[in-house]
């Protein structure tokens, strides 16, 4: 690993760049490769022959899984068009885990399906041994009356305080829809969808890898979540509009806990630091049982005291 690497975002082609990292070396690597749909970038050409782009794909791809540590993941977001071949390739030389659907509106097309997803592939480097905790998102509100949109059946007060375990379908991120929340690209994914990757598959000062960083959001979550990065995009105007935004960044912490926060809210939060931060009601098995056992010893204690009395 060059040292000078780490914490910086270096301008240029993401192939060059990644030899010259070592294997085993990296923790996480997460990639949102240009779609090859004639996007927009500031300087690079999104149009490539379809063979073309598949090959240059799997080139990055064996680099990705190289680099990655034995107890590490890599994360790959595209359309589901690409995915699939991607998946064909990392299935021949890493593990697959999920893949995990962004609920994320998108344009119609016209004679199709009306495409409303991105996925996110996730693989492992080995089959055992790689970093995973669970975690967990807000309870799904009512925007108006603010009450539980689930039905627990009867069974609210097994309800965990804070929110649900996070499966592989994600409702609960959205889009940056606002052009003032947005920089100048075209493909900039929302800040709280890497924070909820990083906070289950890494753990403080572990390395995070971005190939295509475009303006700074796995470095930005990487650093708020108090994670190292290496970011590399090919344009130098992405670069320093990344290298900006790193120097005023702040972590994203409540109450000492690394989380992710959007709005002033937490929309992600490891299992593990909720049971910490948000310990679990009594159900009414217990209530019950509880009141049963003060009942109980305030009965024993009225028996001991008349006792007490008669022998006086």
């Amino acid at each position: 690993m060059k040292a000078d690497l780490v914490n910086k975002i270096v301008q240029g082609d993401c192939l060059k760049i990644l030899a010259q990292l070592d294997d085993n070396s990296v923790d996480v690597c997460f990639a949102d490769p240009p779609f090859n749909l004639e996007k927009k970038y500031n300087s690079y050409k999104d149009h490539k022959s379809n063979r073309e782009y598949k090959r240059w794909c799997e080139k990055w791809l064996v680099e990705l899984v190289r680099v990655t540590k034995p107890t590490g993941s890599i994360f790959v977001h595209n359309i589901p068009k690409w995915l699939t071949y991607f998946a064909a390739i990392l299935n021949d030389i890493a593990h697959f885990r999920h893949w995990i659907s962004w609920d994320a509106m998108s344009s119609p097309i016209g004679k199709t399906l009306l495409p409303a997803h991105y996925g996110i592939l996730f693989y492992t480097k080995v089959s055992k041994g790689f970093k995973f905790y669970e975690i967990r998102a807000p309870h799904k509100r009512c925007r108006v009356c603010k009450s539980y949109i689930k039905d627990y059946g009867g069974k609210s007060d097994q309800r965990h305080p804070f929110g649900s375990l996070v499966s592989d379908v994600w409702t609960d991120l959205h889009r940056i829809r606002h052009n003032t929340r947005r920089d100048p690209h075209p493909c900039q994914l929302p800040l709280p969808l890497l924070e909820r990757i990083i906070l289950m598959s890494s753990d403080v000062g572990d390395i995070i890898l971005d190939p295509f960083v475009g303006t700074g959001t796995t470095a930005i979550a990487a650093k708020a979540l108090g994670r190292r990065y290496i970011g590399m995009d090919i344009d130098p105007h992405y670069v320093d509009i990344t290298i900006q935004k790193l120097s005023a960044l702040q972590p994203s912490m409540f109450e000492g806990v690394y989380v992710s926060m959007y709005l002033g809210q937490i929309v992600t939060i490891r299992d593990e630091d909720a049971k910490v931060l948000f310990p679990p009601q009594l159900t009414s098995t217990e209530k019950r049982r509880r009141k049963y056992d003060v009942t109980r010893a305030a009965i024993q204690l009225d028996v001991d005291v008349l006792g007490a009395e008669r022998k006086a």
